[in-house]
């Protein structure tokens, strides 16, 4: 009895999610987009909204903004969650572009969306709300670079004859957070890393980097030859472009060791 009691626990964040899910592709998709790119986000917004054309935010924005807006993010996360739902239930009901949370060069180009009071219930606030909180970390982690561990990497370098990037990072870093939804998840700087690196992340908050490294700020990127010696450490949050130009220095200065 104890053990299904056990499952039931572990399968019901899933079911909420699920039944999320099934409550914005109802009642928010028509108008909200789920994922975007940021990078993407940037452009559309630069040509005045005409190369998207969106309606409303997508989902990726409205996750990520809601988190970081209100309540306290560094907070409990159980009151957080409940901070969130209670905008959400609130903003639903009687909207109004005065509350609302995206940028004001990004909100221009929205109408006021029409008030669901009366159509939506108070449980599909409660899953959709969950959806929403969870969608911005569900859509990084599905988008991003693939992170091995440090074992594990450096028996691919090498076999593979590749690099090892060290990402030092810690928990409510925003340059952190900015580094992961807007350069991780570029297909481009995947395709550089995939192609020359073996990627490993080191929250720095919870656990020691390997080979006795120290990163003195968030982010630092450190660059691993195959036989563990350190190339190169380049503190800092960059964009895409300078990344990829960052990556490309890495690779000539590899040629330069051999």
């Amino acid at each position: 009895m104890r053990a299904l009691w056990l499952i039931v626990l572990f399968l019901m964040p899933l079911f909420a999610l699920e039944e999320g899910e099934k409550v914005y592709e109802k009642k928010c998709s028509v108008c909200h987009e789920t994922y975007i790119p940021m990078s993407e986000l940037k452009e559309n917004f630069l040509k005045n909204n005409n190369i998207l054309k969106l309606k409303a935010p997508t989902l990726n924005q409205l996750s990520f903004r809601l988190k970081q807006q209100i309540g306290n993010p560094r907070g409990d996360e159980d009151i957080h969650r409940m901070e969130v739902e209670a905008f959400i239930s609130e903003y639903l009901k009687e909207p109004d572009l005065q509350k609302s949370l995206c940028l004001k060069d990004v909100i221009q180009y929205f109408d006021v969306m029409p008030s669901m009071k009366g159509e939506i219930s108070e449980e599909e606030i409660a899953a959709v709300s969950k959806f929403i909180y969870d969608y911005d970390k569900k859509s990084v982690d599905e988008h991003t670079v693939h992170y091995e561990n440090f074992d594990k990497a450096l028996k691919r370098a090498q076999k593979e004859h590749k690099m090892i990037m060290i990402k030092a990072t810690a928990e409510h870093c925003r340059y952190c957070v900015k580094m992961d939804r807007e350069v991780m998840v570029d297909e481009k700087v995947k395709r550089a890393l995939e192609k020359d690196f073996i990627p490993i992340e080191v929250d720095v908050s919870k656990e020691d980097l390997p080979l006795g490294l120290h990163a003195d700020m968030t982010p630092t990127f450190f660059f691993i030859d195959q036989n563990a010696k350190v190339l190169k450490r380049v503190p800092g949050a960059w964009n895409v472009e300078d990344f990829l130009e960052i990556l490309n220095k890495i690779n000539q200065l590899k040629g330069d060791k051999k």
